[in-house]
């Protein structure tokens, strides 16, 4: 599910159906308690969600807010967020579709432990901090594109994750690496380091605009190599096409229009993306 900031600020807090999908739009409440109770809605309403739509305006998302929302599917944030508590959305199982603001800060401990169906995370680069667990026990886990300066805390991603699978390191037998977190750290940052994967890391952009067209950097890149040249894969076997389907910043970007007009050029007509 896409759904374009403007169209948000029409909306108050509270659920509602929206494009089929019962949807809460989120302003920033707490939910719950010091004691554990539900302060607005009760556990059947929180198992009903499908979609989490944080509205403009909200900055933190406090700790446990969405504990075992089980059936919430995709979450989208505001750029206005800044920081994600401690266990916000930890147990979230059918999570599979997450848009962070692109002015987060930081995530906090265990923020999206065991969301078992998430299969990619792009952080943005305003992002200083990812902390301890922050992603432990995501078995699906494969596209984890972080800048190269967010400070990491202890086991961010244990629990087997196929990227660590694909790595070079060896994990203990409960899936933590606290022995080498150190090198795991540095090796996830640098999947996409080198020339040869320069196609790759526009792919994972988290930002775009007039100044930086990412579509147009990736076009030049397929006039230069080919259309084939979005097929080639990275070390741990993604390809740019892989990262540009599941980012969800660069949404807008076509594969089958920049197919069309890098065949109609080279047939000698001018085609606009």
């Amino acid at each position: 599910m896409r759904v374009q900031t403007e169209e948000w600020r029409r909306f108050i807090p509270g659920v509602r159906m929206y494009k089929g999908k019962k949807t809460l739009f989120y302003n920033g409440e707490k939910l719950w308690d010091d004691n554990g109770g539900w302060l607005i809605y009760d556990r059947e309403e929180l198992m009903s969600w499908e979609v989490i739509i944080v509205l403009p305006g909200v900055e933190v998302i406090p700790e446990e807010t969405f504990v075992g929302a089980d059936n919430v599917k995709t979450v989208i944030m505001a750029d206005t967020v800044k920081r994600i508590g401690d266990q916000a959305f930890f147990g979230c199982q059918s999570l599979a579709f997450l848009k962070l603001s692109r002015n987060l800060e930081v995530i906090e401990e265990s923020a999206f432990e065991e969301c078992v169906s998430l299969t990619s995370i792009y952080v943005p680069q305003s992002c200083r901090e990812i902390g301890n667990h922050a992603f432990a026990y995501c078995h699906e886990l494969i596209i984890f594109n972080i800048p190269s300066h967010t400070l990491l805390g202890k086991n961010v991603i244990p629990g087997f994750h196929p990227l660590l699978e694909a790595s070079p390191f060896e994990v203990c037998e409960i899936g933590c690496y606290d022995n080498v977190e150190r090198e795991v750290h540095r090796w996830v940052k640098k999947i996409n380091s080198g020339r040869e994967y320069t196609l790759h890391r526009l792919c994972c952009s988290t930002y775009e605009d007039e100044t930086f067209p990412i579509q147009e950097q990736i076009y030049k890149a397929m006039i230069e190599k080919g259309p084939q040249v979005l097929h080639a894969k990275n070390k741990i076997g993604i390809t740019p096409l892989k990262y540009l389907e599941e980012n969800p910043y660069l949404e807008n970007i076509d594969e089958m229009k920049m197919l069309k007009r890098y065949i109609a050029e080279k047939m000698g007509q001018v085609v606009d993306l």
